[in-house]
């Protein structure tokens, strides 16, 4: 298999998908955080001194979507028409799921949005709680599914 981010030569290169066909692609990507349990109920009573760490959390997810190709080099600018965010509790771990649904109508899939959204939203998380909990773990970061091109479905 040819790798498509070099060129004949081997120099990195964007990969060119002005020939691609739009279609509507949609990528599901998870992850989740696991903290001690002082930390955990400080997030879920809301009573965390930088503010409401969830809400903020859900919002980096989306502004780090956004932004996936300023961070990721061979990633296209995007014109992403949705993205949705998805916290759920975890009381027994104790921690957090975050899972991003990143949805757009173009030539190239939006599987790197989706997972960029997904660290970035965990990242908050661990910035917002590291007073309490320095031993956070942020795991299991993970395309759940994608739709749309020609690679076709993929489902874990």
């Amino acid at each position: 298999m040819e790798l498509t981010h070099l060129d004949e030569n081997q120099r990195p290169k964007m990969v060119d998908v002005s020939d691609k066909e739009q279609t509507t692609r949609v990528a599901i990507a998870s992850g989740m955080i696991e903290m001690s349990s002082e930390a955990y109920a400080n997030v879920v009573s809301e009573k965390n001194k930088k503010g409401p760490v969830l809400q903020t959390a859900v919002i980096s997810a989306i502004m780090g979507a956004k932004q996936t190709s300023t961070l990721i080099p061979m990633c296209h600018p995007l014109n992403l028409s949705g993205i949705n965010c998805e916290v759920t509790e975890l009381p027994e771990l104790p921690g957090f799921k975050l899972t991003v649904i990143a949805k757009l109508t173009g030539q190239t899939g939006v599987e790197m949005e989706a997972l960029t959204g997904v660290s970035v939203g965990l990242l908050t998380i661990y910035d917002m709680v590291k007073a309490i909990d320095k031993s956070m773990v942020i795991k299991d970061i993970q395309l759940e599914e994608k739709s749309g091109g020609k690679s076709g479905d993929f489902k874990r």
